[in-house]
């Protein structure tokens, strides 16, 4: 068989593959004799679990290994955010003498409590995990592992506090009060507002403005983009019309254009619409869209720097990062006479 993991000795024991882990790993809360019998099967299978004494032999050189881990809902056929995201990562790690490793955490490893590959088998000297994921595996992840856990495009104040994410509250808010500024009251917002903390935030800068500028959002114009997974979902124009659509990202703001088209209305000479991100997957029609620009540069740049700054130190690098942008005025919006 290839490389054996933990979940293959949890599956010949009839465990579970945190009891397997606790008795490698010596914790408590498993018997003399399961532990014994769960040493005996990883012996057998040939398990390999790199120790401390390791480790540090292999770090004699400075290298460092970075996990990077990304939900598979994020990614598709085409390239995503977070694989460009990936990339830029990649690339700063080497001028740092670092290794950036990724790997896919799949559905079912989520839904399961499955720890990844490069986490179970601790082969990295910590992990930068990009996109949300449930509390409840970041709780699990975070007992099972003693390496720094960087949490990259999304945070949790409880549970993912050393994290990186973009401004997207006063991006947003930025972002609507250009709108204003075109001359435009009527706006309706565009995103599942209880999908992720980044569209939550955004609505929140978007909501700022709209409160500073006298304006109620009418509850027909806070317009659903994808089911309670994140996948994207069709979007059901309002009866009664915005003058402009602000859209969580520009992959929405995209799909929403093209129902616009299908609908008979034009962008930007009917309706205007904004979106975040600046990005729009390799092979989407170019929409031009007006956009609130994520530096994700600086962003992978500071994730890395906490994870390194955490290596030599635990205490140091914690925290929550802000990162600003900007707005990329392009050609979906047209000023109001």
């Amino acid at each position: 068989m290839g490389k054996v993991r933990m979940a293959d000795i949890a599956a010949k024991v009839g465990v579970s593959t945190v009891t397997v882990h606790n008795a490698l790993s010596g914790n408590k809360g498993v018997s003399d004799e399961m532990r014994e019998k769960i040493q005996k099967m990883a012996d057998e299978l040939g398990y390999h679990q790199m120790t401390a004494a390791a480790k540090r032999e292999r770090n004699k050189g400075g290298l460092r290994n970075i996990g990077v881990i990304i939900s598979e809902k994020y990614l598709a056929a085409y390239t995503t955010f977070y694989w460009k995201m990936y990339q830029e990562l990649a690339l700063v790690a080497t001028d740092k003498n670092c290794m950036a490793a990724v790997e896919i955490l799949k559905q079912d490893m989520e839904e399961n409590f499955i720890l990844p590959r490069i986490q179970e088998e601790h082969t990295v000297d910590a992990l930068i995990v990009m996109g949300e994921i449930s509390r409840e595996y970041i709780h699990f992840m975070k007992k099972h592992t003693d390496v720094p856990v960087i949490f990259l495009d999304f945070y949790d104040k409880e549970l993912a506090k050393d994290a990186v994410i973009a401004d997207n509250f006063y991006g947003m808010y930025l972002m609507t009060g250009y709108l204003f500024e075109q001359g435009f009251t009527k706006m309706a917002y565009v995103g599942s507002i209880h999908v992720t903390s980044s569209i939550m935030d955004r609505y929140c800068g978007f909501y700022k403005a709209q409160l500073e500028h006298g304006q109620v959002l009418p509850e027909e114009w806070l317009i659903e983009d994808r089911d309670e997974k994140g996948v994207s979902i069709n979007i059901k124009l309002p009866e009664h019309m915005p003058e402009a659509f602000v859209c969580n990202c520009d992959l929405t703001a995209g799909n929403l254009i093209v129902e616009l088209e299908k609908q008979g209305y034009r962008v930007p000479e009917d309706i205007s619409v904004v979106g975040f991100d600046n990005y729009l997957y390799p092979g989407f029609p170019d929409k031009k869209i007006t956009s609130y620009e994520v530096n994700t540069q600086v962003m992978v740049k500071v994730a890395l720097e906490k994870a390194l700054k955490q290596i030599k130190n635990p205490a140091s690098g914690r925290g929550l990062s802000v990162v600003s942008g900007k707005i990329v005025e392009k050609e979906s919006v047209r000023k109001k006479i």
